[in-house]
């Protein structure tokens, strides 16, 4: 299977459950947070949505630049904001998820600040890693919702509060 294929199709599969994930947050709930060193609702769940255009700008750059091009998320104070965010980030995915860049996976993309570098590597290492990030912070979304008793949807099995899928 070509890579392209498989990375798109998983994000397709992750989106799914992303968009469950979100559907959840109440309006009323974007300022809070578990802790105060934790991040609130609304960052912690724009960032999940932002999360799905990474693969597209992944393949349609060579490096984010923290220094030159700062990451700011678009202000979102509701959930219909962050499943649009979200709808928008994989329209920028699936516009690079194209067989014709298959042969840019071996070329490096670099993530640096200025003059620091914390990674060069290849754009399939990093696609795998922004693909594993989603998973991450849908996690820690799924403890926020826990700790607010909103019950959690099924991902890769049932919930303990959705049996069935």
């Amino acid at each position: 299977m070509e890579m392209i294929k498989m990375y798109l199709e998983e994000l397709e599969q992750e989106a799914k459950v992303s968009k469950k994930m979100l559907e959840r947050i109440p309006n009323d709930h974007f300022g809070w947070k578990p802790h105060e060193k934790s991040m609130d609702i609304k960052n912690l769940a724009g960032h999940l949505a932002d999360l799905h255009s990474w693969a597209g700008l992944i393949l349609s750059t060579d490096e984010l630049d923290f220094m030159n091009m700062p990451y700011q998320l678009e202000d979102m104070n509701n959930t219909a904001e962050l499943l649009n965010c979200l709808e928008k980030s994989l329209d920028k995915s699936r516009a690079q998820l194209v067989p014709e860049m298959e042969k840019a996976l071996n070329d490096n993309w670099t993530l640096r600040s200025g003059e620091t570098i914390y990674d060069v590597s290849p754009k399939t290492k990093v696609i795998r890693m922004s693909l594993n990030q989603i998973t991450h912070h849908r996690a820690q979304l799924g403890v926020y919702l826990r700790l607010l008793d909103i019950p959690l949807p099924a991902s890769y099995g049932p919930s303990a509060d959705e049996k069935e899928f």
